[in-house]
């Protein structure tokens, strides 16, 4: 409850009651007399809970209380139970402050170790002349497009782009998203992110050169909701068309895409989604592919049409959009519309719950690591005002103002970042649609345009006397010429003027869900305290949708409760209005019942990201109030057509207000900014922003679609050939275990450069592969570029695909393992329909020796995931002699991973926290060193001597992100080996790319992992593909997995049907039987 003013009255009253409190005797009386027992009150009400609406409710009763001596001792219960709760508030306050310092001096070390390895810094001339040109944010401030305000500018933004195919993807997940009717306010998560994603796809569907879009969401069939979000697919209908249709095609448009996910039959809360986001990822991934390949052959000269990006918004459409960007090689652009950190501060400042029950609560943690993710893996970070970059975004490991300015001087210089990177944050405020908007001289709602002889609107009562009662506002009502449309428009005012006494007052509107953040009590105590106001004024709260107050969540219904007390406190009956529906088509002609009253619309929220109803405001002619906190800054900025109020201010709020409905002439100088302006915050200016900043985005789409001609059509191959029979261009690597060492390892260090000097050409980086093989496996290699008598791989052909990837304690229990997954499919596979792949954070040349040391040849296993999923190999077609076995290096998932690779400048930190590690332990020795004879291009290892002495993984990885280095941190082999890897590398990611690669069916693909493994071994359990897990491997792991930020069942879905364990010391029978269960073999 904002502002806890009741808590004051608690203490007064425990003050009013007098020397009762300090009554000893009528205390004791009351236990003696077994009426009353303060003790047990205070250990079963007071200590059990602190809640802040229960503590509202224990006042209640005690103050119902009719016995005095039972009620003060009620209150005395109370007084220390308030006081419990400030200390707690107080003790929360000093943890989250220490956290804060901390936080503050690991960014201040970061940034300066950050600076010095950068040693080219810019002079204070260049400084200078750089600071010009760009803004804060890497933005530039010379040369920005006009708005799109005209009709040629339109058109000579058609004619540029209009040779283009693009394939745009968004993802928004949580929530009940349609194109019509949406339920905004039904729920915390359907609001007014639903309306600007759909809104966003509708828009960016009708530009030029947009070929089409797709809105990715979760498919809901569930009874309590309605049967429309069970739809596969809706195009959503296009508003403005009328020059754009030509260049259209059969599969064109902006579609809302419905892809199944998480519980069946239910529709959950978007806390509980988390541990279902790989099952989505994968169910797009199929879905984008299949998309890409028709638009190729619609558009593409037979060549797909991948995404020019993949937009998430929320935490948990970034999570999504990170995997599926890294498994196709496409940008990914990221909207947070509202931040965990920002979310999780502001909690704390309240005091009601720790970090550990906000975490409960919200999954608040999970949720930061998501979004701290897409910043790793955005090269866009879209923001809807500068607030959101300076006050939330720099809270993040993952982002710092100062250094991000530092990194783009230097591109922009052309001089090297070390391997640091930040995403380019961008102000592109969210967009409206104004077709349906025409503001006129008299009337905003267009009274004037259905009588061309009708006289200018009058003024409102408060500045004339001509409206004399509510019949003046709504003539149609009493019309009996009036058509269907005017009356229900005239019937929907009447729901709401109803309400009031006198309804030919100005109109306060206030549109938003009954949410304390929302701040609406203030705003309902500011008008009730301010007699002027209520004078010459109405109140309108819109505040969602309700049946019945008790059917709704208990923060809402509490809050709609203490507003009608409110309005009972002030006697504000006829004077302020509350209806219970509405629908978001009845919005805008809401807006106009405010402009026709010549009212006024209010955002009192404490916070408020953007504000996108004040636009919508404004473009129906209200000028506006509005909180200075966050977005409005920069809209009325723009717009220049109300005031700002400190939100914590009542008299601030209530004078605003006044002013506005008093003075005539700054009304309608703020209502004709408002109309003036506002077309700058129009879809059209919104996309044509979009699609330049993603424009500028480095396309690394797959490279293989150049040479792999007629991949699809391999009919020829038979189920039983594999990956070994690849010869394609970007597999011509032969390792050869016989030849003589190359001492030319000095090419890792110089193999790859930053991502602004990245080499795009193939050679320089298989040269250094050749080199990095040369170090693992010791051996001579030899290039063959001849792939005309090759054959396609396909593995797509298999039926199954077997992923052993159990992290065992040693080697040899991966070995037997592996031997028991080999026996279990048996017979099943002599045809050859399975597949098998090991996964390890093995190199090639232990997996290779462990393989000979068990009696198996490689050419038994179709790809080989090594180095916890850097790299990937497969086994040659033929053997060479009995001395050797020539293996196949996938150069070009080397370049799918590469992307923000540190190189040099990752290794150097990496070792200087491993110097640094050691230095703190001091007597105990080296604790952790770098691994040169196990590190590869794409992987730095480093040795650990003692497990428990090693800082915890999430330490290693904020590290990382301070210094704006982005990687993948792992902790392998019980934690005895270090492994930094690219940031979207990782054993699940190299299943989907062999899945995008060779197109193997992932539901078909089934995952033999332990309890418990490396720290990236929550990563393979989900998705859509089969699981067995083998209980007890691996079990001496969870060491790493202790401190973690959140639990395990944040990540996996341990009671999805295609999980399925085997008990310890399972045998192959027992893994057979857990295959069939799955329905992948058949019972013998």
């Amino acid at each position: 409850m904002a502002g806890n003013d009741w808590v004051n009255s608690y203490l007064e009253a425990i003050l009013d009651v007098g020397p009762g409190i300090d009554d000893a005797k009528s205390s004791l009386l009351l236990r003696e007399r077994g009426r009353f027992s303060p003790t047990r009150y205070f250990v079963e009400q007071v200590i059990t809970g602190f809640d802040e609406t229960d503590l509202h409710r224990s006042w209640i009763r005690a103050a119902a209380t009719r016995s005095p001596q039972e009620r003060n001792t009620r209150l005395e219960n109370m007084c220390w139970r308030i006081w419990n709760l400030a200390r707690k508030k107080k003790q929360i306050e000093g943890e989250e402050a220490q956290r804060k310092a901390k936080r503050r001096l690991e960014r201040e070390r970061g940034r300066k170790e950050a600076s010095a390895d950068m040693s080219e810094d810019l002079s204070e001339g260049d400084k200078g002349d750089v600071s010009g040109e760009l803004s804060a944010h890497g933005d530039s401030t010379k040369g920005r497009m006009p708005r799109i305000s005209s009709v040629d500018t339109m058109e000579n933004w058609a004619i540029q782009y209009k040779e283009k195919k693009l394939y745009i993807v968004l993802i928004s997940l949580h929530g009940l998203i349609r194109g019509e009717n949406m339920e905004l306010g039904r729920d915390s998560d359907t609001g007014g992110q639903v309306k600007y994603v759909v809104e966003l796809a509708r828009a960016l569907g009708s530009m030029p050169g947009v070929y089409r879009v797709d809105l990715l969401t979760r498919q809901v069939s569930a009874p309590d909701v309605d049967w429309t979000y069970a739809e596969p697919s809706e195009m959503l209908n296009r508003k403005n068309t009328e020059n754009l249709m030509h260049g259209l095609g059969e599969s064109s448009g902006a579609y809302i895409i419905r892809i199944p996910f998480g519980p069946k039959d239910k529709y959950v809360q978007k806390e509980l989604l988390w541990p279902h986001i790989p099952e989505f990822v994968d169910a797009a991934l199929t879905h984008i592919i299949q998309i890409s390949k028709v638009l190729g052959e619609q558009v593409g000269s037979g060549q797909p049409i991948w995404p020019v990006a993949i937009h998430g918004h929320y935490a948990d459409a970034g999570d999504a959009a990170a995997l599926l960007s890294g498994a196709l090689n496409v940008p990914m652009v990221f909207t947070g519309h509202s931040l965990g950190r920002d979310k999780l501060e502001q909690l704390l400042k309240q005091g009601r719950l720790s970090r550990d029950e906000i975490n409960t609560a919200y999954k608040i943690m999970r949720r930061i690591e998501a979004e701290e993710l897409s910043l790793d893996a955005s090269e866009i970070v879209v923001t809807s005002t500068r607030q959101e970059i300076e006050e939330q975004w720099r809270l993040y490991d993952g982002f710092d103002p100062v250094l991000e300015r530092k990194l783009r001087a230097r591109i922009k210089r052309g001089v090297s970042c070390h391997g640091r990177f930040m995403p380019r944050m961008v102000v592109i405020p969210p967009g409206m649609e104004f077709h349906h908007i025409v503001p006129h001289n008299g009337d905003v709602d267009g009274e004037v345009e259905r009588d061309e002889g009708s006289p200018a609107s009058p003024d409102p009562p408060i500045w004339s006397e001509e409206l004399q009662n509510v019949e003046d506002l709504f003539p149609c009502v009493h019309s009996r010429d009036s058509d269907y449309s005017t009356l229900t428009l005239e019937l929907l005012n009447w729901q709401i003027m109803r309400f009031f006494s006198n309804a030919c007052k100005p109109m306060i509107l206030a549109l938003a869900r009954p949410d304390p953040k929302k701040n609406i009590t203030t705003l309902v105590k500011a008008f009730g305290e301010c007699r002027p106001l209520r004078e010459l004024a109405n109140l309108t709260l819109i505040m969602g949708n309700r049946d019945d107050i008790d059917e709704m969540s208990g923060t809402n219904a509490a809050l709609l409760l203490s507003i009608l007390k409110l309005i009972d406190k002030y006697d504000l009956y006829g004077q302020v209005a509350y209806p219970k529906h509405h629908k978001q088509s009845d919005v805008p002609d809401i807006y106009r019942l405010g402009a026709k009253t010549k009212g006024v619309f209010i955002n009192p929220a404490f916070i408020e990201p953007f504000g996108l109803t004040l636009i919508e405001a404004a473009a129906h002619g209200l000028p506006i109030v509005a909180t200075k906190n966050g977005g409005p800054v920069d809209i009325h900025r723009v717009l220049d057509n109300g005031l700002l109020v400190d939100p914590h201010d009542q008299q601030s709020i209530a004078d605003a207000l006044l002013k506005l409905v008093s003075d005539k002439q700054l009304w309608e100088r703020c209502r004709q900014n408002g109309l003036k302006n506002i077309h700058q915050f129009s879809w059209p200016e919104h996309c044509k922003a979009y699609l330049s900043r993603i424009s500028s985005c480095r396309q690394r789409q797959p490279r293989w679609q150049r040479s792999d001609n007629g991949l699809d059509n391999s009919e020829s191959d038979s189920p039983g050939d594999s990956l070994r029979d690849i010869h394609d261009l970007s597999l011509n690597l032969k390792l050869s275990l016989d030849g003589d060492k190359n001492e030319g390892g000095s090419t890792l260090d110089n193999s790859l450069d930053t991502e602004e000097n990245a080499v795009t050409g193939k050679n320089k980086l298989e040269n250094a592969v050749l080199a990095l093989s040369n170090r693992t496996i010791g051996g001579t290699q030899k290039a063959d570029h001849n792939i005309a008598s090759g054959k396609f791989p396909a593995l797509r052909r298999r039926k199954y695909v077997f992923v052993i990837a159990a992290d065992s304690d040693t080697t040899s229990d991966f070995l037997e393992i592996i031997k028991k997954v080999v026996e279990a499919a048996g017979k099943d596979n002599s045809a050859g329909f399975i597949g098998f792949v090991l996964s390890t954070a093995l190199t090639i040349l232990e997996l290779h020796s462990l393989l000979v040391s068990g009696g198996l040849s490689p050419l038994a296993f179709d790809a080989f995931i090594c180095n916890s999923g850097s790299e990937l190999y497969y086994p040659s077609s033929s053997t060479e002699d009995n001395h050797g076995l020539p293996f196949l290096v996938d150069l070009d998932y080397h370049f799918h991973t590469e992307y923000r690779w540190g190189g040099e400048g990752l290794r150097k930190t990496l070792v200087r926290w491993a110097a640094s590690v050691n230095d703190r332990k001091g007597e105990e020795g080296k604790i952790v060193e770098e691994d040169e004879s196990r590190s590869t291009i794409h992987c730095y290892a480093f040795k650990v001597t003692n497990p428990q002495m090693i800082p915890p993984v999430k330490e290693l990885r904020k590290l990382m992100r301070i210094q704006a280095l982005r990687c993948h941190v792992i902790y392998c082999q019980n934690g005895t080996k270090l492994h930094v890897i690219p940031v979207l590398a990782s054993r699940s990611q190299a299943l989907r790319y062999l899945h995008v690669r060779w197109g193997i069916d992932l539901s078909n693909v089934v995952v033999i992992a332990g309890e418990c493994g490396d720290t990236d071994y929550e990563g393979l359990l989900g998705g859509v593909h089969k699981t067995v897990i083998l209980k007890g491997v691996g079990e001496s792991a969870r060491k790493l997995h202790a401190n973690r930020n959140y639990s395990l069942e944040d990540v996996i879905s341990f009671d999805s049907h295609n999980v399925i364990q085997v008990d310890e010391a399972c045998d192959s029978n027992d893994i057979r039987a857990s295959l069939e269960k799955l329905g992948v073999l058949k019972g013998q």
